[in-house]
């Protein structure tokens, strides 16, 4: 019997019957990931950046270092987040382990050290989830969260909580894109996302994909999770509020005429934070796992070149090492 989606309502454009969508019909063809595959192993990509792995951790990778009680965000790989935001601790899609993968011994290889370990975390209060792909949402960081933090709060979009409470997670709020929750003195807004969602070959797009807008009284920030371009995202801040801070990915985008329906490129995503009034904005999805085309060193390089070709200088959109942080406030470099 076909599965049925238990959260379908027909007046939600990304709701189907069977799971979920995108508000677009977006342009992958039959064969594409062989065509794809097959490309990349005959072409040996990606390549090693320039000086090989060693030189590109030496360039963009330190310590964070968790000092401090101003509102903050530490980029500490990929899609990692840490933010300190009115004396609380919210991390977004922590993956802490070695591969982005169900299983140990394959799949995506970190290439770069984690900046933070597990045992390093301060008091967590809250861990956001954008969809469920391994190298977004892994298992065995969450279970060492929940282990070490037991009344950590999960954000996660619709279809999510049952894999949270299998493992035995009991705060977990599961949200349709523009749905709010008020918690803590800050509002939790799930955004939509270019995207899509799949742990196995049995459950693609049964659960949602989003990102995340966090508003305190000061600031507004948005962390976009894994999104391809779009102008529906320009919603967000039309529905919203203008946006004060951002995380916007840049990697995982070649080749483009395989990766562009779900991964923005940094062409997309200068254009995509002149669009959105350029708000402060971290350069996140790339440096630790190889999951495109591009090497680990393409992604910020390609940044600065598509930042000047746009004629900006660049300030507010400047990729930053794995490890570091910025302060969450323009006037506050």
């Amino acid at each position: 019997m076909p599965w049925k989606n238990p959260w379908y309502d027909p007046e939600q454009p990304h709701h189907r019957p069977g799971g979920f969508s995108n508000l677009h019909s977006l342009p992958r063809q039959p064969g594409d990931v062989k065509r794809w595959r097959e490309e990349r192993k005959a072409r040996g990509l990606p390549h090693p950046p320039e000086g090989g792995y060693p030189a590109f951790i030496e360039r963009w990778w330190q310590k964070a270092n968790i000092t401090g009680n101003d509102d903050r965000i530490w980029w500490l790989g990929h899609a990692s987040l840490l933010l300190r935001l009115q004396g609380l601790y919210l991390l977004t899609d922590p993956v802490f382990s070695r591969r982005a993968s169900p299983l140990p011994f394959i799949g995506p290889v970190r290439k770069t050290p984690v900046p933070l370990n597990l045992s390093e975390l301060p008091q967590l209060d809250a861990v956001l989830i954008s969809h469920n792909h391994y190298d977004h949402l892994d298992n065995a960081t969450v279970r060492q969260i929940s282990r070490r933090f037991p009344d950590v709060h999960y954000f996660v979009p619709l279809g999510l909580k049952s894999w949270f409470t299998k493992r035995g997670i009991r705060r977990v709020t599961e949200l349709d894109w523009w749905q709010s929750f008020s918690w803590k003195g800050i509002a939790v807004t799930a955004v939509p996302a270019q995207h899509w969602s799949m742990r196995s070959p049995w459950d693609r797009n049964r659960s949602l994909w989003c990102g995340w807008v966090i508003e305190s009284p000061r600031l507004r920030f948005w962390f976009s999770g894994d999104t391809g371009y779009s102008e529906d995202l320009l919603e967000i801040p039309r529905r919203l509020g203008s946006l004060d801070a951002a995380a916007i990915p840049i990697g995982a985008y070649a080749p483009r005429w395989f990766m562009a329906s779900h991964h923005m490129d940094p062409q997309q995503a200068v254009r995509l934070w002149q669009q959105m009034g350029r708000p402060k904005t971290l350069p996140i999805h790339w440096g630790v796992f190889e999951l495109a085309d591009e090497s680990l060193d393409e992604p910020p390089e390609e940044l600065l070149r598509a930042l000047s070709a746009a004629g900006e200088k660049g300030q507010g959109f400047i990729p930053t090492g794995i490890g570091q942080s910025l302060p969450l406030y323009k006037n506050n470099e």
